[in-house]
């Protein structure tokens, strides 16, 4: 097929970093939800001029091959958007988010296969960026895989380990390596083939032994692989935007894993080694029992005419909130509230739900006020000031232990201080653990008070209680 506007390399180049130009400044406002809307569309705009123009580069030869997949690309993604819904979020990222590593591995194993016949004709720098590609790019596939199954409960949340484990994953990536340097070296197909295979199982051992609790640094330490891959694939098709996109891609997730590590004050080695969450041999999944130690817990009644009478009241989401689809009864019952003068504010831990950012996307989307919205670091001084702290569905994120019990697992993990707060009043289903695997001390202090049950409907309970206040 003839390419009806070819254009110069230079040209195509000079596009592409107009593209990524854009891709970077669309990325910039998607740091703040008032900029969210239109760093979306910029960022569009950038990619939709890559694609273009790439179609007019003259190496091309089959566009209907390009054509088709896009067609199914884009039927798969307008349905993705519009029916999955936010709760599922996480699920969707990290499925994507293989995808595009499976996509460059695919690519780098074709170049492989394409250029490999002939002798001597993969050059150094090719071939390392084509196996570097194939590895990172399988491994963030399985990986991403292995994540949605536990995101989609799928497959249990908790890590699930074995004896023996980190060896025999230390065995595999070091065959993995030594394939590499055979398929490098030999330039044989049946090398590159068990690479991508021994890859992908070694994604699938990495991620099992990770619990439901480090699901947002997996899927931050996922995306930044996959932008590594792609990258790598834009060094072998010598694609400047490929290269440039992956990078972002990879720098932003890098970046992103670390943040989260902190937030949770866990080094990447303990995310991916230490089986944060594990059932203790011969033990149940409460690695802290409650010791005898009594709860209050109280009516939906009396829960609502504390918050009726309150002046200050902050509301803490957590995954239980989003497990429920509570967002749009928290939003009428800020509103109820803020209507009776009280102060309405929301807390946001960096780590609570399934993936970074995910209880602003929730919030976002019953159009709660960003201005309410408010991080870790500043909500904190106002608890000792809050008159009740409304806790739905949030577990180890506000658990005391954290500050005050050396044999914690989670002590030193920032947290949010609502038991500074005058009174609190926790919404959850039960008395069970949080996917660190420990009772939450918050939950037996004489100013907290439990209420039982779904999310969403004991917040609508809460909503009838104030309007009858």
């Amino acid at each position: 097929m003839t390419v009806p506007l070819a254009l110069s390399q230079t040209t195509i180049n000079f596009t592409y970093l107009v593209a990524a130009v854009l891709l970077i400044v669309g990325m910039r406002r998607l740091s703040s939800p008032p900029t969210a809307r239109s760093g979306n569309v910029i960022a569009a705009i950038g990619m939709t001029i890559a694609v273009v123009f790439t179609f007019l580069d003259p190496d091309i030869d089959s566009y209907w091959l390009i054509v088709v997949g896009m067609v199914i690309g884009a039927a798969i993604g307008i349905a993705s958007a519009r029916l999955v819904k936010m709760t599922a979020m996480p699920q969707m990222v990290a499925l994507f988010n293989g995808v595009g590593g499976g996509a460059a591995a695919l690519v780098a194993a074709a170049e492989f296969h394409r250029q490999a016949p002939l002798p001597g004709h993969l050059a150094g720098d090719g071939i390392g960026a084509m196996l570097f590609s194939a590895l990172i790019g399988s491994i963030s596939f399985a990986g991403s895989l292995v994540a949605f199954g536990k995101l989609q409960e799928l497959l249990p949340g908790r890590p699930i380990v074995f004896r023996g484990q980190q060896v025999v994953n230390g065995a595999l990536f070091a065959a993995l390596l030594l394939f590499g340097a055979l398929a490098g070296s030999l330039e044989a197909g049946v090398w590159i083939v068990l690479l991508l295979a021994g890859a992908l199982v070694f994604g699938v051992m990495l991620v099992l032994p990770i619990g439901g609790a480090d699901m947002p640094v997996v899927i931050s330490l996922l995306n930044a692989f996959t932008g590594l891959a792609a990258a790598s694939t834009g060094f072998v098709l010598d694609n400047t935007a490929l290269i440039i996109g992956g990078t972002l891609v990879g720098a932003s997730g890098t970046l992103l894993t670390v943040l989260m590590g902190r937030a949770m004050n866990r080094s990447l080695a303990n995310v991916l080694f230490g089986a944060f969450g594990a059932v203790p041999a011969g033990g149940t999944a409460v690695a802290a029992s409650s010791d005898g130690k009594s709860y209050r817990e109280v009516t939906a009644e009396d829960a609502a005419v504390m918050l009726a009478y309150a002046k200050r009241v902050v509301i803490v989401p957590g995954y239980g909130l989003a497990v429920a689809q509570a967002q749009h009864a928290v939003r009428e019952l800020a509103d109820l509230l803020e209507k009776r003068g009280v102060d309405v504010k929301y807390a946001i831990h960096p780590v609570a739900g399934r993936m970074p950012g995910h209880m602003n996307v929730l919030l976002a989307e019953a159009n709660v006020p960003y201005p309410q919205l408010f991080d870790m670091e500043d909500i904190n001084p106002e608890f000792p000031r809050t008159d009740v702290a409304l806790v739905i569905g949030a577990n180890d994120v506000t658990n005391p232990a954290a500050r005050s019990v050396p044999e914690s697992p989670i002590y030193g993990m920032p947290i949010l201080n609502v038991d500074e707060a005058a009174n609190v009043v926790v919404l959850k289903r039960s008395m069970s653990p949080g996917f660190a695997g420990i009772d939450n001390d918050l939950y037996y202090e004489p100013k907290t008070a439990m209420l039982f049950g779904d999310a969403k409907s004991s917040v609508e309970k809460l909503v009838a209680g104030v309007k009858a206040a």
